[in-house]
């Protein structure tokens, strides 16, 4: 639930010739959230996550879904993209563009306005770029043969095939299988080239200076653990999650899970945990960067603006 004076509560719909949707980024701890859901409630929109965790059914605190946030002045925005799979679950950016469309399909039909939120480069990229749609299946026989193969010879083999641009893809043998997996899948079915629509969307940073950053995402953490991370990557365990899957994930439940299995002290995991989610962040403040240098029309507001003076700017942009 929002604090402070409401919103006002009439409803501005932009001109739909001069944008198809919104989109809200920026790195973690910088309230992308709140302000989405509030422009959302001010053009009697919906909002789209762009998140590469928040996909994930009880992975809640871990991944920051702030559902509290989707509250304002006392109505429920509704949110998609968020909660579509079971943590464990295998899913990639080529699942994640046919949910989105779906979702920003249903919200255009009954004439409300798309709010897209999120810090996942890729996933944001994947949209307002418009990369190729297409679902690949999983082939057993060629993950075995790959299985052989280190990570550095699969990440080898995956850059003589494209450009790798997610350094995500060569962080696991997992995850660079499969991504080699969808290449050769592409080479195979060049019939598939499906592409995704053109969608104009004003983008919108939020941004902090980088002390500010710091500290907003270390106390950010301090709550987090509060509200009971811990026991939430806990409970993932229970239900027969592996320390190997939650690890998959990185960040805090890596952390939390090598604390778990007594690998780190409580203090180790929170001092290591909270440098990792720094470096996260630098992350994707180097990600919007170059997304600016190949084009894109970044307009940064301060984050040090009251939630009312964020929306009253952003809806200039959109006016």
């Amino acid at each position: 639930m929002l604090s402070g004076r409401p919103l006002k509560q009439i409803r501005e719909i932009p001109d739909p010739m001069k944008y198809d949707m919104l989109t809200i980024l920026g790195p973690t701890a910088t309230g992308k959230t709140q302000l989405a859901a509030c422009l959302a409630a001010k053009l009697s929109g919906e909002v789209l996550s762009a998140d590469s965790r928040q996909i994930y059914r009880g992975m809640d605190l871990g991944t920051g879904k702030d559902l509290a946030d989707y509250t304002v002045a006392g109505e429920r925005i509704p949110y998609h993209l968020i909660d579509l799979v079971d943590a464990g679950e295998q899913y990639n950016v080529f699942e994640f563009q046919r949910s989105f469309i779906r979702a920003f399909d249903e919200i255009r039909s009954r004439g409300k306005f798309p709010v897209f939120c999120g810090g996942s480069g890729l996933y944001l990229e994947a949209v307002l770029k418009g990369y190729q749609l297409t679902q690949v299946p999983s082939n057993k026989t060629r993950r075995e043969e790959l299985g052989f193969l280190s990570l550095a010879e699969l990440s080898d083999l995956l850059r003589s095939y494209k450009s790798v641009h997610n350094s995500s893809d060569t962080e696991t043998r997992n995850r660079a299988i499969r991504a080699i997996e969808i290449e050769e899948y592409l080479q195979l079915h060049p019939e598939l080239d499906i592409k995704f629509p053109t969608i104009k969307s004003l983008v919108i940073g939020v941004q902090f200076d980088r002390d500010l950053r710091r500290e907003r995402i270390t106390r950010r953490l301090k709550q987090r653990l509060e509200e009971g991370m811990i026991e939430e990557v806990q409970g993932l365990l229970n239900k027969g999650l592996t320390p190997a899957d939650l690890t998959y994930y990185g960040l805090e439940y890596k952390f939390v899970t090598l604390y778990l299995t007594g690998e780190l002290s409580r203090e180790e995991m929170f001092e290591r945990l909270n440098i990792a989610i720094h470096q996260f962040a630098k992350r994707q403040m180097t990600w919007f960067r170059k997304m600016e240098r190949e084009g894109f029309d970044i307009h940064w507001v301060d984050g040090l603006l009251s939630l009312e003076e964020k929306v009253e700017e952003v809806m200039k942009y959109l006016s």
